[in-house]
């Protein structure tokens, strides 16, 4: 299976008309990625950016529930059901990988589905009868960590499982509109660049991302931004390929998404 790293969009956008059509070519891009895989995956294993704890943890449930992580929306999108099954088995395996990587881990058998995760895997699988679990990031966002993190979780692709970093290459919340024209275009530009280098250049130059033009106004917090290095840990030495690119969303943000392998 290659891996990837989405931008997720904004909210339950699927589900409100409006936001609908902006994230048109977002939509196509998820509904292109399922076409593009080499068989049906086994599960899909997402690490949102909605998603962090102390220690890595892993999602072990049979029947994960939901979790409405957003407000100030319509009251329907705090009723939305994506009801996918679990991966148990893989879950427990994936805590392995990651034990025997050296790294702190634990299984969660009670958290739910997060928008970075039910949003992308609707579109992608609107019966909701694809496995899907999720691996959460660490606290303190350490890209040599979460590097680490997808180099242990890269044997579960010869299994079958789809391993995709879900956030987004801009995250400001503050500034969205004509503000975020200049800065996400930047950022954009350098990380189109920076996927483009020989695997090792790649690895140096996200490592030390915060050097990129606007990093810190693109991205205040990196949670959004991290699960990119997993994506990537998981698919270190293979080709990546922008799968997604957008301008002009909420007036003026600029975003991609990437396919490794």
């Amino acid at each position: 299976m290659p891996t990837y790293f989405i931008s997720h969009g904004g909210g339950p956008w699927p589900w409100m008309p409006d936001w609908r059509a902006m994230f048109r070519n977002l939509e196509a891009s998820f509904v292109q990625m399922v076409k593009d895989l080499p068989e049906r995956p086994k599960a899909i294993l997402m690490i949102s950016g909605h998603w962090e704890e102390d220690s890595f943890a892993v999602m072990s449930s049979a029947h994960p529930p939901m979790v409405y992580d957003y407000h100030g929306f319509p009251p329907h999108t705090f009723q939305i059901q994506y009801k996918a099954p679990g991966a148990p088995d893989l879950a427990q395996k994936a805590a392995d990988l990651i034990a025997a990587a050296g790294l702190p881990v634990r299984l969660d058998a009670k958290q739910g589905y997060d928008h970075g995760t039910f949003v992308p895997a609707y579109v992608m699988y609107p019966d909701a009868d694809m496995p899907l679990f999720q691996v959460s990031l660490r606290k303190g966002y350490s890209p040599a960590e979460h590097f680490a993190l997808g180099r242990a979780l890269a044997p579960l692709r010869d299994e079958g499982v789809l391993i995709v970093g879900s956030g987004l290459s801009y995250h400001n919340l503050r500034l969205f509109g004509p503000g975020a024209k200049e800065p996400s275009e930047a950022f954009d530009a350098w990380l189109a660049e920076t996927m483009a280098a020989p695997p090792a250049e790649r690895t140096d130059r996200l490592i030390h991302w915060e050097q990129a033009p606007y990093a810190r106004i693109c991205h205040k917090e990196e949670d959004h931004f991290v699960p990119l290095f997993a994506a990537l840990g998981a698919a270190e030495g293979e080709k990546a390929t922008m799968v997604y690119h957008d301008t002009g969303l909420f007036g003026g943000v600029t975003a991609s998404s990437y396919r490794i392998g």
